[in-house]
Protein backbone atom coordinates (compact mmCIF):
# COMPACT_ATOMS: atom_id res chain seq x y z
CA UNK A 1 0.00 0.00 0.00
CA UNK A 2 2.70 2.35 0.09
CA UNK A 3 3.59 2.70 -3.79
CA UNK A 4 1.49 2.19 -7.05
CA UNK A 5 4.62 0.69 -7.98
CA UNK A 6 7.19 -2.49 -7.58
CA UNK A 7 10.69 -0.74 -7.77
CA UNK A 8 13.54 -2.46 -8.96
CA UNK A 9 11.41 -4.72 -11.71
CA UNK A 10 12.37 -2.38 -14.88
CA UNK A 11 9.78 -2.76 -18.16
CA UNK A 12 7.06 -4.22 -15.74
CA UNK A 13 3.87 -3.28 -14.85
CA UNK A 14 1.84 -1.99 -11.75
CA UNK A 15 -0.17 -5.78 -10.80
CA UNK A 16 2.97 -8.06 -12.23
CA UNK A 17 2.93 -9.20 -8.47
CA UNK A 18 0.77 -8.79 -5.46
CA UNK A 19 1.50 -8.21 -1.82
CA UNK A 20 -1.55 -7.82 0.63
CA UNK A 21 -1.60 -4.07 0.58
CA UNK A 22 -4.06 -4.78 -2.59
CA UNK A 23 -6.55 -5.93 0.04
CA UNK A 24 -7.22 -2.31 0.99
CA UNK A 25 -9.00 -2.30 -2.11
CA UNK A 26 -11.44 -4.50 -0.93
CA UNK A 27 -12.12 -3.07 2.71
CA UNK A 28 -12.58 0.28 0.79
CA UNK A 29 -15.12 -0.99 -1.58
CA UNK A 30 -16.72 -3.18 0.96
CA UNK A 31 -16.84 -0.12 3.38
CA UNK A 32 -19.01 1.91 1.35
CA UNK A 33 -22.01 -0.69 0.85
CA UNK A 34 -21.70 -1.39 4.88
CA UNK A 35 -22.24 2.28 5.52
CA UNK A 36 -24.81 2.42 3.23
CA UNK A 37 -26.45 0.11 4.58
CA UNK A 38 -26.42 0.86 8.48
CA UNK A 39 -27.36 4.63 7.57
CA UNK A 40 -30.03 5.66 9.55
CA UNK A 41 -31.69 7.34 6.75
CA UNK A 42 -34.39 5.76 4.31
CA UNK A 43 -33.06 6.83 0.78
CA UNK A 44 -34.97 5.20 -2.45
CA UNK A 45 -32.28 3.49 -4.21
CA UNK A 46 -30.06 2.77 -1.38
CA UNK A 47 -30.30 -0.42 -0.55
CA UNK A 48 -29.82 -1.52 -4.19
CA UNK A 49 -26.56 0.87 -3.92
CA UNK A 50 -25.14 -0.87 -0.82
CA UNK A 51 -26.14 -4.01 -3.02
CA UNK A 52 -24.61 -3.42 -5.80
CA UNK A 53 -21.20 -2.29 -3.58
CA UNK A 54 -21.30 -5.46 -1.97
CA UNK A 55 -21.48 -7.49 -4.67
CA UNK A 56 -18.26 -5.65 -6.38
CA UNK A 57 -16.28 -6.21 -3.19
CA UNK A 58 -17.20 -9.61 -2.97
CA UNK A 59 -16.17 -10.00 -7.08
CA UNK A 60 -12.98 -8.05 -6.21
CA UNK A 61 -11.94 -10.42 -3.22
CA UNK A 62 -12.50 -13.55 -5.74
CA UNK A 63 -9.96 -11.73 -8.16
CA UNK A 64 -7.31 -10.56 -5.31
CA UNK A 65 -7.39 -13.65 -4.20
CA UNK A 66 -7.04 -15.44 -7.32
CA UNK A 67 -4.15 -12.65 -8.25
CA UNK A 68 -2.52 -13.23 -4.84
CA UNK A 69 -2.47 -17.08 -5.37
CA UNK A 70 -1.27 -16.63 -8.65
CA UNK A 71 1.90 -14.20 -8.10
CA UNK A 72 1.44 -13.18 -4.66
CA UNK A 73 4.46 -12.11 -2.19
CA UNK A 74 4.43 -12.01 0.92
CA UNK A 75 6.96 -9.45 1.86
CA UNK A 76 7.14 -10.46 4.83
CA UNK A 77 11.31 -9.04 4.95
CA UNK A 78 9.95 -5.42 4.21
CA UNK A 79 9.23 -3.69 6.95
CA UNK A 80 6.51 -1.30 5.26
CA UNK A 81 4.25 -3.87 3.41
CA UNK A 82 4.74 -6.34 6.14
CA UNK A 83 1.95 -4.13 8.14
CA UNK A 84 -0.25 -4.72 5.62
CA UNK A 85 -1.35 -8.25 6.12
CA UNK A 86 -3.39 -6.98 8.58
CA UNK A 87 -5.99 -6.21 5.30
CA UNK A 88 -6.36 -9.17 4.19
CA UNK A 89 -8.29 -10.53 6.92
CA UNK A 90 -10.21 -7.22 7.26
CA UNK A 91 -10.96 -7.74 3.24
CA UNK A 92 -12.56 -10.86 4.32
CA UNK A 93 -15.06 -10.05 6.97
CA UNK A 94 -15.56 -6.39 5.32
CA UNK A 95 -17.49 -8.54 2.38
CA UNK A 96 -18.90 -10.95 5.69
CA UNK A 97 -20.52 -8.46 7.08
CA UNK A 98 -21.93 -6.98 3.76
CA UNK A 99 -23.38 -11.06 2.79
CA UNK A 100 -24.98 -10.88 6.25
CA UNK A 101 -26.43 -7.55 5.73
CA UNK A 102 -27.67 -7.49 2.25
CA UNK A 103 -27.10 -11.08 1.54
CA UNK A 104 -29.92 -13.83 0.96
CA UNK A 105 -31.14 -15.85 3.58
CA UNK A 106 -29.24 -18.92 5.33
CA UNK A 107 -26.79 -18.51 2.58
CA UNK A 108 -25.82 -15.21 3.86
CA UNK A 109 -24.96 -16.45 7.38
CA UNK A 110 -23.50 -19.42 6.32
CA UNK A 111 -20.79 -17.33 3.92
CA UNK A 112 -20.35 -14.57 6.73
CA UNK A 113 -19.45 -17.55 9.11
CA UNK A 114 -16.91 -19.14 7.19
CA UNK A 115 -15.59 -15.36 5.96
CA UNK A 116 -15.47 -13.95 9.42
CA UNK A 117 -14.26 -17.49 11.11
CA UNK A 118 -11.25 -17.22 8.51
CA UNK A 119 -10.77 -13.56 8.69
CA UNK A 120 -10.78 -13.68 12.72
CA UNK A 121 -8.16 -16.71 12.61
CA UNK A 122 -5.74 -15.45 9.85
CA UNK A 123 -6.29 -11.61 11.82
CA UNK A 124 -5.59 -13.10 15.04
CA UNK A 125 -1.73 -15.00 13.49
CA UNK A 126 -1.11 -11.62 11.91
CA UNK A 127 -2.05 -9.35 15.33
CA UNK A 128 0.79 -11.23 16.82
CA UNK A 129 3.28 -12.81 14.14
CA UNK A 130 3.85 -8.85 12.80
CA UNK A 131 4.52 -7.39 16.62
CA UNK A 132 6.65 -10.43 17.07
CA UNK A 133 8.77 -9.95 14.06
CA UNK A 134 9.95 -6.36 14.50
CA UNK A 135 10.67 -7.24 17.88
CA UNK A 136 13.01 -10.35 17.19
CA UNK A 137 14.46 -9.49 13.61
CA UNK A 138 17.06 -6.75 13.83
CA UNK A 139 17.22 -6.01 10.00
CA UNK A 140 13.50 -5.00 10.81
CA UNK A 141 14.05 -2.80 13.68
CA UNK A 142 12.54 0.36 13.43
CA UNK A 143 14.14 3.83 13.66
CA UNK A 144 12.37 7.09 15.92
CA UNK A 145 10.97 8.36 12.61
CA UNK A 146 9.54 5.26 11.68
CA UNK A 147 6.42 4.94 13.13
CA UNK A 148 3.55 5.11 10.75
CA UNK A 149 -0.28 4.73 10.48
CA UNK A 150 0.24 1.37 8.64
CA UNK A 151 1.51 0.09 11.94
CA UNK A 152 -2.19 -0.33 13.39
CA UNK A 153 -3.56 -2.53 10.34
CA UNK A 154 -1.78 -5.93 11.78
CA UNK A 155 -3.74 -4.80 15.11
CA UNK A 156 -7.33 -3.23 13.55
CA UNK A 157 -7.87 -6.82 12.94
CA UNK A 158 -8.96 -8.20 15.84
CA UNK A 159 -10.91 -5.37 16.06
CA UNK A 160 -13.23 -5.88 13.13
CA UNK A 161 -13.68 -9.43 14.31
CA UNK A 162 -15.45 -7.53 17.13
CA UNK A 163 -17.93 -5.45 14.79
CA UNK A 164 -18.68 -7.76 12.41
CA UNK A 165 -18.94 -10.80 15.17
CA UNK A 166 -21.37 -9.40 17.02
CA UNK A 167 -23.83 -9.20 13.93
CA UNK A 168 -23.45 -13.18 13.75
CA UNK A 169 -24.27 -13.36 17.36
CA UNK A 170 -28.09 -13.71 17.08
CA UNK A 171 -27.38 -16.68 14.46
CA UNK A 172 -25.73 -18.58 16.41
CA UNK A 173 -26.77 -21.56 18.98
CA UNK A 174 -24.70 -20.15 21.90
CA UNK A 175 -24.31 -16.28 21.08
CA UNK A 176 -23.21 -15.98 24.73
CA UNK A 177 -19.15 -17.11 23.82
CA UNK A 178 -18.72 -15.41 21.10
CA UNK A 179 -20.64 -12.13 22.39
CA UNK A 180 -17.26 -12.72 25.36
CA UNK A 181 -14.64 -13.44 22.70
CA UNK A 182 -15.93 -10.53 20.89
CA UNK A 183 -15.24 -8.20 23.83
CA UNK A 184 -11.79 -9.86 24.01
CA UNK A 185 -11.24 -8.94 20.82
CA UNK A 186 -11.82 -5.40 21.35
CA UNK A 187 -9.95 -4.74 24.56
CA UNK A 188 -6.71 -6.84 22.25
CA UNK A 189 -7.46 -4.22 19.19
CA UNK A 190 -7.88 -0.75 21.67
CA UNK A 191 -5.16 -0.97 23.85
CA UNK A 192 -2.41 -2.23 20.98
CA UNK A 193 -3.99 0.52 19.02
CA UNK A 194 -3.71 3.32 21.75
CA UNK A 195 0.48 2.56 21.53
CA UNK A 196 0.23 3.00 17.74
CA UNK A 197 -1.14 6.13 17.56
CA UNK A 198 0.82 7.46 20.76
CA UNK A 199 3.74 6.89 18.31
CA UNK A 200 2.65 8.13 15.44
CA UNK A 201 1.75 11.19 17.17
CA UNK A 202 5.17 11.52 18.84
CA UNK A 203 6.76 10.85 15.36
CA UNK A 204 4.53 13.80 13.94
CA UNK A 205 5.79 16.21 16.72
CA UNK A 206 9.53 14.91 16.94
CA UNK A 207 10.14 14.65 13.39
CA UNK A 208 7.53 16.05 11.02
CA UNK A 209 5.40 14.81 8.62
CA UNK A 210 8.10 12.99 5.92
CA UNK A 211 7.43 11.51 2.58
CA UNK A 212 4.30 12.83 0.38
CA UNK A 213 3.11 9.49 -0.12
CA UNK A 214 3.09 8.48 3.15
CA UNK A 215 0.48 11.10 4.19
CA UNK A 216 -2.49 8.75 3.33
CA UNK A 217 -2.16 6.40 5.90
CA UNK A 218 -2.10 8.67 8.95
CA UNK A 219 -6.08 8.58 7.78
CA UNK A 220 -5.33 4.64 9.07
CA UNK A 221 -5.79 6.00 12.31
CA UNK A 222 -9.28 6.53 12.12
CA UNK A 223 -9.95 2.84 11.47
CA UNK A 224 -9.48 1.51 15.57
CA UNK A 225 -11.58 4.58 17.21
CA UNK A 226 -14.44 4.26 14.06
CA UNK A 227 -14.62 0.52 14.49
CA UNK A 228 -14.20 0.37 18.07
CA UNK A 229 -17.41 2.80 18.48
CA UNK A 230 -19.07 0.80 15.61
CA UNK A 231 -17.96 -2.62 17.63
CA UNK A 232 -18.91 -1.48 20.92
CA UNK A 233 -22.42 -0.18 19.36
CA UNK A 234 -23.07 -3.55 18.14
CA UNK A 235 -22.00 -5.15 21.18
CA UNK A 236 -24.26 -3.50 23.09
CA UNK A 237 -27.25 -4.54 21.20
CA UNK A 238 -26.29 -8.24 20.96
CA UNK A 239 -26.32 -8.61 24.57
CA UNK A 240 -29.42 -7.90 24.58
CA UNK A 241 -31.35 -11.75 25.44
CA UNK A 242 -27.86 -12.83 25.68
CA UNK A 243 -26.02 -11.58 29.07
CA UNK A 244 -28.23 -10.71 32.09
CA UNK A 245 -28.14 -7.56 33.80
CA UNK A 246 -26.55 -5.43 35.20
CA UNK A 247 -24.16 -6.56 32.34
CA UNK A 248 -26.91 -5.89 29.60
CA UNK A 249 -28.06 -2.74 30.69
CA UNK A 250 -23.77 -1.82 31.07
CA UNK A 251 -22.84 -2.94 27.74
CA UNK A 252 -25.43 -0.49 26.19
CA UNK A 253 -24.40 2.32 28.65
CA UNK A 254 -20.79 1.98 27.88
CA UNK A 255 -21.53 1.74 24.50
CA UNK A 256 -23.03 5.40 24.63
CA UNK A 257 -20.29 6.85 27.53
CA UNK A 258 -17.37 5.37 24.96
CA UNK A 259 -18.60 5.90 21.67
CA UNK A 260 -19.45 9.33 21.83
CA UNK A 261 -16.30 10.81 23.20
CA UNK A 262 -13.89 8.32 20.84
CA UNK A 263 -16.08 9.68 18.00
CA UNK A 264 -15.01 13.20 19.12
CA UNK A 265 -11.50 12.21 18.79
CA UNK A 266 -12.05 10.90 15.46
CA UNK A 267 -13.36 14.05 13.97
CA UNK A 268 -10.62 15.97 15.90
CA UNK A 269 -7.97 13.39 13.82
CA UNK A 270 -10.09 13.64 10.48
CA UNK A 271 -9.70 17.40 10.93
CA UNK A 272 -5.90 16.90 11.43
CA UNK A 273 -5.29 14.37 8.54
CA UNK A 274 -7.28 16.87 6.30
CA UNK A 275 -4.86 19.84 7.04
CA UNK A 276 -2.26 17.93 6.65
CA UNK A 277 -3.26 16.23 3.39
CA UNK A 278 -4.14 19.26 1.69
CA UNK A 279 -0.99 20.89 2.80
CA UNK A 280 0.51 17.86 1.15
CA UNK A 281 -1.86 18.24 -2.06
CA UNK A 282 -0.28 21.75 -3.04
CA UNK A 283 3.28 20.52 -2.02
CA UNK A 284 2.65 17.37 -4.60
CA UNK A 285 0.72 14.26 -3.61
CA UNK A 286 1.68 11.30 -5.77
CA UNK A 287 -1.01 8.41 -6.50
CA UNK A 288 -0.60 5.30 -5.16
CA UNK A 289 -2.38 2.54 -3.44
CA UNK A 290 -1.63 4.49 0.03
CA UNK A 291 -4.94 6.36 -1.04
CA UNK A 292 -7.11 3.72 -0.45
CA UNK A 293 -6.21 4.70 3.40
CA UNK A 294 -8.80 7.58 2.51
CA UNK A 295 -11.91 4.84 2.12
CA UNK A 296 -11.65 2.36 4.84
CA UNK A 297 -10.90 4.63 7.65
CA UNK A 298 -13.62 6.90 7.09
CA UNK A 299 -15.95 4.47 6.61
CA UNK A 300 -15.71 3.09 9.66
CA UNK A 301 -16.44 6.92 11.03
CA UNK A 302 -19.61 6.16 9.01
CA UNK A 303 -20.48 3.29 10.58
CA UNK A 304 -19.62 5.10 14.28
CA UNK A 305 -21.65 7.72 13.28
CA UNK A 306 -24.54 5.89 11.99
CA UNK A 307 -24.34 3.65 15.67
CA UNK A 308 -24.82 6.59 17.45
CA UNK A 309 -27.44 8.63 15.84
CA UNK A 310 -29.50 5.12 15.96
CA UNK A 311 -28.88 4.95 19.45
CA UNK A 312 -29.72 8.43 20.35
CA UNK A 313 -32.05 9.59 18.07
CA UNK A 314 -29.73 12.78 17.56
CA UNK A 315 -30.52 14.70 14.55
CA UNK A 316 -27.67 16.21 14.34
CA UNK A 317 -25.90 13.11 14.38
CA UNK A 318 -27.93 11.77 11.65
CA UNK A 319 -26.92 14.61 9.22
CA UNK A 320 -23.09 14.12 10.22
CA UNK A 321 -23.59 10.17 9.11
CA UNK A 322 -25.13 11.41 5.97
CA UNK A 323 -22.35 14.06 5.36
CA UNK A 324 -19.31 11.94 6.12
CA UNK A 325 -21.05 8.91 3.70
CA UNK A 326 -20.84 11.69 1.15
CA UNK A 327 -17.69 12.22 1.47
CA UNK A 328 -16.58 8.53 1.71
CA UNK A 329 -18.75 7.67 -1.64
CA UNK A 330 -16.49 10.74 -3.45
CA UNK A 331 -13.29 9.19 -1.74
CA UNK A 332 -14.15 6.27 -3.48
CA UNK A 333 -14.86 7.25 -6.56
CA UNK A 334 -11.72 9.13 -6.55
CA UNK A 335 -9.54 6.35 -5.29
CA UNK A 336 -10.73 4.09 -7.49
CA UNK A 337 -10.70 5.83 -10.57
CA UNK A 338 -7.30 6.56 -10.33
CA UNK A 339 -6.33 2.66 -9.48
CA UNK A 340 -8.36 1.78 -12.72
CA UNK A 341 -6.37 4.72 -14.69
CA UNK A 342 -2.69 3.37 -13.20
CA UNK A 343 -3.20 -0.21 -13.69
CA UNK A 344 -5.75 -1.10 -16.24
CA UNK A 345 -5.72 2.34 -19.05
CA UNK A 346 -2.31 3.01 -19.43
CA UNK A 347 1.56 1.11 -18.80
CA UNK A 348 3.68 1.84 -16.14
CA UNK A 349 6.50 1.80 -15.36
CA UNK A 350 8.20 0.20 -12.50
CA UNK A 351 11.56 2.11 -12.03
CA UNK A 352 11.94 3.38 -8.84
CA UNK A 353 11.17 6.99 -8.46
CA UNK A 354 11.62 9.82 -5.63
CA UNK A 355 8.67 10.76 -3.98
CA UNK A 356 8.99 14.40 -3.23
CA UNK A 357 8.88 15.43 0.39
CA UNK A 358 6.63 17.35 3.03
CA UNK A 359 8.95 20.41 4.36
CA UNK A 360 8.41 21.01 7.60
Amino acid sequence: MIDAYWPGLPGGRVGSMFGPNWFASVMGTGIVATAAATLPLHVPGLHAFATVMWLLAAALLITVLTATARRGVSHLDDPVLMQFWGAPPMALMTVGAGTLLLGPGEFAVAADLVLWSAGTLLGLIVAVAVPYRMMTRPDLAATPDAAFGGWLMPVVSPMVSAATGALLVPHVPDGRDLLLACYAFAGLSLFAALIVITQIWTRLIHHQIGAARMVPTLWIVLGPLGQSVTAFHLLGRACEGVLPDPYASGAQMLALLFGVPTLGFALFWATLATAITLRTVRAGLPFSLTWWSFTFPVGTVVTATAGMATRTGSPLLTGLAVALFAILLTAWTIVATKTLRSNLWRPVTLEPRPAPAVSS
